[in-house]
């Protein structure tokens, strides 16, 4: 995993590592975005999401779908989170902050990687409920495929006026 801020356009609005890491720890939501498997288009789909605080995004789904078929035909991806917004009428423009991943996406993962993915996202969206939410993951587990993006590089791009 390699932050890269180089081929950010607009040099003057760079986000710092840290703060680009902060906001992918505390991010509600991501965009995923793939190509679709006739390379006629794009599909761009917002998802909850954990980090593991290392070098892998887990985003879960249908064991079939969409996403799974994009994957399966092309595993580079992006994944986008974005932090603070806030719109600014009187200046017409936007203060913003977004982290952008380029990732290889997985799927099939080994049980025990997919069952640590879900605890991942029980300690995230609802900690207060983690054991109740340990015995709805294993119910659920038969319906419940795991995604892991492996990051290869990350982005980040800030107009900080909060």
């Amino acid at each position: 995993m390699k932050f890269d801020n180089g081929s950010v356009r607009r040099q003057d609005r760079l986000m710092d590592e840290e703060r680009a890491y902060e906001i992918l720890k505390q991010g509600e939501y991501g965009v995923l975005s793939m190509c679709t498997p006739d390379k006629s288009g794009a599909y761009g789909i917002p998802l909850s999401y954990v980090w593991d605080r290392g070098n892998s995004i887990y985003i879960h789904c249908a064991p079939v779908g969409r996403k799974l078929d994009c994957i399966d035909a092309c595993a580079s991806v992006s994944f986008c989170v974005v932090g603070r917004t806030r719109v600014i009428p009187s200046q017409f423009t936007t203060a913003y902050e977004s982290v952008v991943l380029r990732c290889t996406a997985h799927h099939s993962l080994h049980e025990a990687e997919r069952m640590s993915a879900l605890s991942l996202f029980l300690g995230k969206y609802c900690p207060d409920h983690k054991m109740i939410g340990v015995d709805y993951a294993a119910k659920s587990f038969h319906r419940t495929e795991i995604i892991r993006l492996d990051i290869e590089e990350i982005s980040a791009k800030t107009k900080n006026k909060f």
